[in-house]
């Protein structure tokens, strides 16, 4: 069974604010010669890793809605400079938009079964062409 993850998105406003973060982190792997592969570091470590690399996502909360996933590729446990345990998450640089899903925020990461996952927000759908501040607000009015 397919399980995710589901993280805050601390200090980013937008999908579209957090797919040009990771471009310019990206761009600057490239640039000083190391691999161009997307990390997210965190303090704990998934214990479930064989059933979040099979087909698991991160899925990030953004401004108190869950707005979009990364396909969770890889996970590599290690050991900082100062010897505290930590794991890099290593995501697909792309992003996928979902559907709105109204979270409260909540420390670190949690485990996301895939049947409360939010669905992928479809390319022909009746909100998948309005700008993310709209999306925003109409959800905030609960007309999303």
């Amino acid at each position: 069974m397919t399980l995710h993850l589901i993280k805050l998105c601390v200090g980013c406003g937008s999908p579209d604010e957090l797919q040009e973060w990771i471009k310019s982190r990206l761009d600057e792997k490239r640039r000083r010669g190391e691999p161009a592969e997307h990390l997210h570091t965190t303090r704990m470590t998934p214990k479930r890793t064989g059933e979040l690399t099979r087909g698991g996502s991160l899925y990030w909360v953004i401004r108190g809605s869950v707005q979009c996933r990364q396909r969770l590729l890889e996970i590599r446990p290690f050991t900082d400079a100062e010897g505290i345990s930590r794991c890099h998450l290593v995501l697909e640089p792309v992003l996928i938009c979902t559907e709105w899903q109204p979270r409260r925020p909540f420390q670190g990461w949690r485990y996301l079964k895939a049947e409360d996952a939010p669905p992928d927000l479809e390319a022909n759908s009746d909100t998948s062409e309005l700008p993310n501040h709209l999306r925003c607000k109409l959800t905030e009015l609960g007309l999303l």
